[in-house]
């Protein structure tokens, strides 16, 4: 097991190294970030079927509605119904946007953390489909061991990565190949969409085509046990929104100790602001 602890500023007394940074300092870069994404579902306007981008007004819903005899005859015409769809679509909005605001924060937490440039936090690889296309796809983090320039760092992690590769069951001489790590990020996984499933099972076998370990990295405790167990067959690494346990097990023990960043403190701090802010979006998504 993984015995590494971050340092306090006590620790500079008995060792003569400087103590670490003060853990609040990124905290209004990373709300930030958080805010920016889900502030973009305030704007959120449903569809209706009609395509148009943007979505439609209030008046607009009316007009499409009301001018359809059966509908009016109903009454799903209403300004409730309107807010009903609003509603249901919104948060469907705000689950996205968390997610895109959580990868934005994980990526620029490596960055802040480990010292690696935006590039270097990120990975990407090139595919070729069926009609000879080449595509480009992006998972949302990287950790290679060649860019970590700290000697204690590039060892704890590499100790990390060995042993979270033989919990992955990844055969020894696979093991040894490794280079690094790729995470896909996101705030939870309840849907059970295949389509997604069947992505990041390629992801997977490219990641590991690069001799990378995929980590799956949910910010959240929600997963489908079927699709997490999908996932484990495929030798994903996932690591579930929980405050205890293992830096194998646990996406928040794995920054705290890994890493040397808490998240799970961050999220803490800034609790009540992160409410407000949803808040907000919520009360906008309710109204007609």
């Amino acid at each position: 097991m993984l015995g590494w602890r971050a340092p306090f500023a006590g620790d500079a007394l008995a060792t003569g190294r400087p103590p670490r940074p003060d853990p609040t300092t990124h905290d209004d870069e990373y709300f930030a970030l958080i805010a920016k994404a889900l502030r973009v579902c305030a704007n959120y306007k449903p569809m209706f079927g009609q395509g148009r981008k943007g979505g439609l007004t209030l008046e607009q819903f009316h007009r499409l509605y009301g001018a359809d005899p059966f509908y009016a005859w109903v009454g799903l015409d209403s300004p409730l119904m309107y807010a009903a769809h609003k509603a249901a679509g919104g948060m469907t909005s705000i689950y996205r946007q968390l997610g895109i605001g959580c990868e934005w924060v994980f990526g620029r937490m490596l960055q802040n953390s480990l010292g690696l440039t935006e590039e270097q936090a990120r990975w990407k690889y090139e595919v070729r489909d069926g009609k000879g296309l080449t595509r480009t796809l992006y998972l949302d983090g990287r950790i290679e061991l060649a860019h970590i320039r700290d000697a204690d760092t590039k060892r704890r992690l590499s100790d990390w990565m060995n042993e979270a590769a033989e919990w992955a069951m990844v055969p020894a001489p696979g093991r040894a190949r490794l280079r690094g790590a790729v995470f896909e990020v996101r705030q939870g996984y309840k849907s059970k969409d295949s389509k997604r499933q069947n992505a990041d099972i390629g992801n997977a076998a490219s990641a590991y085509a690069h001799d990378f370990l995929p980590v799956l990295f949910i910010l959240s405790k929600q997963i489908d046990s079927d699709v997490l167990d999908r996932y484990q067959k495929a030798q994903w690494l996932p690591l579930v929104g929980t405050t205890a346990g293992t830096p194998t097990g646990s996406g928040y023990v794995f920054c705290r100790e890994i890493v040397g960043y808490d998240l799970a403190s961050f999220f803490e701090r800034n609790s009540t602001r992160l409410k407000f802010e949803l808040e907000i979006v919520l009360k906008k998504l309710m109204e007609p």
